[in-house]
């Protein structure tokens, strides 16, 4: 089974601060939200502006339902592009869940470039697997928590890649509750985040 290579937890407060940044040029984003299911409790004191300014997300630019974001928690360049679903339908009908995102992140320092991130808004089945389709190929995703990554590392680059020239991605999941979940993200602007993603975190 493929070792999840994990979602530092700096990462999720910057995909959650950036999910209630509004889509306007080249601003800060407010403190970081806390992420679904893992709340943080809020500190009273507030940290030093330097440091508060490298940890909050800027966004770069908005590209239809795409957003591309930059920060530098801990001296750390991070960059990514993030949407929310267009639609997403459960099974049974009206099941509460957290808001699902999706994320595509680059991290220099780590050596990672256009990693696809799922966070589906609920804890996946255990052991369970998903899937993200776009056209006609589908990619198998390994879950844990309430996160999905690609399974078979290998195909990352091609999943990346269709997703640029696609125009819909469907993922399917299944709750630990035995909710299925079918989430539809529009793929219009994805390649042009992607870009200044990578103009930013070389």
């Amino acid at each position: 089974m493929r070792i999840r290579r994990g979602l530092p937890i700096f990462l999720s407060l910057l995909v959650a601060a950036a999910l209630a940044v509004p889509a306007v040029a080249q601003q800060p984003a407010p403190s970081p939200a806390q992420r679904p299911a893992k709340p943080v409790k809020p500190k009273p004191a507030a940290p030093k502006p330097a440091a508060a300014a490298e940890a909050k997300p800027t966004l770069l630019g908005q590209f239809a339902d795409w957003g591309a974001y930059t920060a530098s928690p801990n001296g750390k360049k991070v960059c990514f592009a993030i949407a929310k679903p267009t639609s997403s339908e459960t099974k049974p009908p009206n099941r509460p869940r957290n808001q699902p995102y999706m994320f595509i992140s680059t991290r220099p320092a780590d050596k990672v470039t256009n990693e696809v991130s799922i966070a589906i808004g609920y804890p996946f089945k255990a052991e369970s697997e998903a899937t993200a389709t776009v056209g006609s190929t589908t990619f198998q995703l390994y879950t844990q928590g309430d996160g999905a990554w690609i399974k078979n590392i290998a195909e990352e680059a091609h999943m990346v890649d269709a997703m640029r020239q696609g125009d819909t991605m469907v993922v399917k999941g299944e709750s630990g509750r035995g909710t299925a979940t079918t989430d539809t993200y529009t793929l219009k602007g994805l390649a042009e985040a992607l870009d200044r993603v990578a103009q930013e975190c070389q």
